[in-house]
């Protein structure tokens, strides 16, 4: 793809999203919402203005990395430790229910299939796509509605983190037992080195963050330095313990949330996030919808598909929340924000269609599960927060009000 064509697809992608973002806004939705539309109507299924390619799906990931980078900075970490065993437990229902309803949504289409046959270890996988939870796509909704910080905010935000990893570990068990080559064990094993590794490598860093944080208060070099741990802990996540990257900037996030700084690093952070590589990310889940292939029967299974992917989440995360005594309410907005799907749904296709355990026509239903549950949430988020206060800390009003305060970096960025 070369620099020019790079240059138009930014052009139009920008453009695109901000008009539909505040199409969204105009209409009381998220403007995540209008953003992903907005890449529908742009992308190869519409208009075929812009096209995927490897360019535009790094920014995607780098999008997707700053927005939970963000996440991670903006989360009560006190609220956080005492949410976790809830998170855990809704996590766990979080992936069983829909594992059980996708695993009995394809074997009702093409027949239940006997235990170790071809077609059950592909029925078995189709539940395993509906494991995967879109937490960046939540993180925003909470975000634009001022919830993210709050008890039900960390809840929803570190059950998902917990979802996606659990949901690896099965993928990995499904697949090894068709593909030897791969070791579940192994798997495990790696989660619990990169917990190890996050608390140990996180809690150094902490203090060396804590001393630069008092040094150079406020000073550019300070979200320079998290930015570059974000980037960090998303490699070593992915590379050295097979953990999605998404999860080591969240963890990096974690990390540095307890600085004076936090705030003035996410207020930094999220100047790029919100100018490019945020709608450059919503925007790609509606670049990469195609209607190649696409048969009466593909459509029938694929709005089934959809169904049992809200429902289960809804009923398996909504029912535990509701067991750990929330309100009715409250349990919807953790099913709600728990049953958008994204960028790890496409993993667990992409790894099944390698594998051989689903057909290439199955992205097609996990493309409209992505669009679907990617509009509907925001929305449903927004109508279940309505008139509830805002539980996010109001920004500093000023930065230059704080006597700490270095002004220099500042005059000398401004030059």
């Amino acid at each position: 793809m070369d620099t020019i064509t790079c240059f138009k697809d930014l052009a139009i992608i920008i453009i695109a999203a901000k008009l539909f973002g505040l199409g969204a806004k105009k209409l009381k939705a998220p403007q995540v919402a209008g953003q992903i539309v907005a890449g529908l109507l742009i992308g190869p299924s519409v208009l075929g203005l812009v096209g995927e390619s490897e360019f535009l799906a790094g920014m995607a990931e780098i999008g997707v990395v700053l927005l939970m980078f963000s996440a991670g900075l903006e989360t009560n970490l006190k609220e956080l430790i005492k949410t976790g065993p809830v998170a855990l437990c809704i996590a766990c229902a979080g992936v069983a229910v829909p594992l059980f309803g996708g695993f009995l949504l394809y074997s009702c289409f093409y027949g239940f299939a006997p235990v170790g046959s071809e077609e059950f270890f592909s029925a078995v996988f189709t539940g395993t796509i509906l494991t995967a939870t879109s937490v960046s796509i939540t993180v925003q909704t909470l975000r634009e509605l001022g919830h993210l910080k709050g008890k039900l905010g960390t809840l929803i935000t570190s059950s998902a983190i917990i979802d996606d990893v659990i949901g690896i570990i099965v993928l990995t068990f499904v697949i090894g037992f068709k593909d030897t080559e791969t070791k579940p064990t192994e798997v495990i094993v790696k989660t619990l080195l990169f917990i190890v590794f996050a608390l140990g490598v996180g809690a150094l860093i902490y203090f060396l963050f804590k001393y630069l944080d008092k040094k150079f208060f406020h000073q550019r070099r300070i979200p320079i330095f998290g930015l570059a741990l974000c980037f960090a802990m998303a490699y070593c996540a992915d590379a050295f313990f097979g953990i999605a990257d998404i999860t080591g900037a969240y963890v990096a996030g974690i990390i540095l949330c307890n600085l004076r700084d936090a705030e003035y690093i996410a207020g930094k952070m999220d100047i790029s996030s919100y100018m490019l590589f945020g709608p450059v990310f919503f925007a790609s889940i509606g670049l990469k919808t195609t209607l190649d292939g696409f048969t009466l029967n593909l459509l029938w299974f694929s709005l089934a598909f959809v169904v049992v992917g809200l429902i289960t989440k809804i009923i398996g995360c909504g029912a535990v929340a509701k067991v750990f005594r929330y309100n009715v309410r409250d349990s919807l907005k953790v099913g709600v924000g728990m049953m958008t799907r994204g960028e790890v749904a496409l993993i667990v296709a992409q790894k099944g269609l390698a594998s051989g355990l689903v057909a290439p026509e199955m992205f097609t239903s996990v493309i409209l599960l992505i669009i679907v549950s990617s509009i509907i949430s925001p929305i449903l988020l927004k109508l279940l927060f309505r008139g509830d206060k805002s539980a996010d800390d109001p920004a500093p009003q000023s930065v230059e009000d704080h006597p700490d305060y270095d002004e220099t970096e500042e005059v000398y960025a401004e030059v």
